[in-house]
């Protein structure tokens, strides 16, 4: 997948990767009702996907049944960078103090950190 997918994408996306394989109107069902897609909107949000060789469908008679072509970890991985990249200069340290100076990192947070580095370092 090269292509970033939109937050729309994005929804669809979670919805496979919970579970799969889908057909459209399955996604249609389980995306979060406060959006109001319609199957049609689904459809044409799997038929980027596909495009974007982000997901994956076979046929089951006259459905299709669409399952992520890439994993969670490795989309979250990559968008991670991809952020990191752009907005920290590749940098993980600018991102953490940009975080600890607007507050945003909890008592919990600071401590899983502290927890991630040690380890990280034996």
């Amino acid at each position: 997948m090269v292509e970033r997918i939109s937050d729309a994408e994005h929804a669809v996306m979670e919805v496979l990767w919970d579970e799969s394989p889908l057909t459209a109107q399955d996604v249609a069902e389980r995306v979060d009702p406060e959006r109001g897609w319609s199957a049609a909107t689904v459809k044409t949000l799997l038929g980027r996907l596909l495009g974007k060789e982000a997901v994956r469908h076979e046929v089951d008679g006259r459905r299709y049944l669409y399952s992520p072509a890439v994993r969670r970890e490795e989309y979250v991985a990559r968008e991670s960078d991809r952020l990191i990249d752009r907005l920290f200069g590749g940098r993980l340290t600018p991102l953490v103090a940009h975080l600890a100076e607007r507050d945003a990192l909890s008592d919990q947070d600071i401590s899983e950190i502290e927890a991630l580095l040690k380890a990280l370092k034996q």
